[in-house]
């Protein structure tokens, strides 16, 4: 299988090089070893040699071609969107980087940089959408952008964060999606001292959600639904935690929550937390069902509450939570595999079997 688009006059002016990777070729295929082509370095552009991919429930869904009506996949697909790698090559006007220096990608790799969201370095809020990272308009070689289960990937240096050399790597791949998905909201609603945070499962996302409200100050209580889970929230950080079947123990939190973070992608009731929050309480989902969610809405009038949706981060953003991360010691909890390991791996995340984010050793693949 080849990963190889065609390519116009100018397309061919740019050049190509050929890049292992490891690919899905359909919804149903396993992935499998592959070839792709990335562009060569323009005057903008750095090329990462990549150490480490984390690998995302979105990695997962988009394989499959399960955000079809939404997102759907073009083939090849090359997930992984939480890259972080060594500056290899550097185009002639690029400023901010060198070769040697440590760097990571995330969920974005362009944007139209002129809209209101990309004026403000919200990015990921682009009018236009922005250019994932992967399965995204490839506007130089054509056809679509591959992701981080590969050797190397060249981007703008506008997109190309800094990476402390204080931090694990391996343990800093997945901050690139799981950690900025968090922080951004908990940044946006000014969580802090004095506050009552809730976060809804311990997973990828979940993890991370509590480590970071801990961090701001706030008290945490996390939600999940295995009592297995108890003693690694409150090892996280979670000051309590709550079995979230338990009626009776989801009773007695009523009303009093300023704001909860929602990290579930799977079908669950979000009217029971919608009932903890405060009057002016918000619940905001950062997780993606695959089905629509009820939403009873007598549960936001009498209370003034909100419910709200929070994407990834901007640059700015994302580069301000990895500075964050390096001046707290915060880093994600990971199991390290080989890429030849990868569809076991997506066979364990749908079980939830991992604590808390399956990283790619892209080492294994070369």
């Amino acid at each position: 299988m080849n990963g190889a688009n065609p390519q116009s006059a100018q397309q061919e002016a740019i050049g190509s090089q050929t890049v292992k990777a490891y690919a899905a070729a359909s919804p149903s295929s396993r992935l499998a070893p592959s070839t792709i082509r990335r562009r060569i370095p323009g005057p903008q552009d750095i090329q990462i040699d990549i150490l480490y991919c984390g690998v995302c429930h979105s990695d997962l869904h988009q394989a499959r071609n399960e955000w079809q009506s939404a997102m759907p996949t073009v083939y090849p697909c090359v997930p992984g969107h939480e890259i972080v790698g060594r500056v290899v090559k550097t185009g002639g006007a690029v400023t901010k980087f060198k070769a040697g220096d440590l760097a990571a990608v995330g969920c974005m790799v362009d944007s139209c940089r002129r809209c209101v969201s990309c004026r403000a370095g919200e990015e990921q809020y682009c009018d236009s959408f922005p250019t994932l990272t992967y399965n995204g308009e490839d506007k130089h070689l054509g056809g679509v952008t591959y992701g981080g289960y590969a050797e190397n990937i060249v981007v703008d240096e506008a997109f190309v964060l800094r990476v402390s050399d204080k931090l694990n790597l391996a343990e800093t791949a997945p901050l690139l999606c799981a950690g900025v998905t968090t922080y951004s909201p908990l940044r946006h609603w000014k969580i802090g001292k004095g506050q009552k945070v809730g976060i809804v499962g311990l997973g990828g996302l979940g993890h991370m959600g509590v480590k970071f409200a801990s961090a701001f100050g706030a008290e945490v209580v996390l939600f999940t639904t295995s009592s297995g889970k108890v003693a690694d929230g409150r090892r996280l950080g979670a000051h309590e935690v709550v079995v979230s079947k338990n009626t009776a123990e989801m009773k007695k939190h009523e009303l009093s929550f300023d704001f909860i973070l929602d990290t579930v992608s799977a079908q669950h009731d979000l009217n029971v937390y919608l009932e903890l929050l405060k009057r002016d309480g918000t619940l905001t989902m950062v997780g993606a069902p695959e089905k629509p969610l009820p939403l009873a809405i007598f549960g936001l009038l009498p209370k003034r509450r909100q419910i709200a949706g929070s994407s990834i981060g901007g640059t700015r953003e994302t580069q301000e939570m990895l500075d964050f991360c390096a001046a707290h010691n915060i880093t994600s909890e990971v199991e390290v595999i080989r890429a030849q390991q990868i569809n076991e791996a997506y066979e364990r995340l749908l079980k939830s079997d991992v604590k808390y984010r399956f990283v790619i050793d892209i080492a294994s693949l070369k």
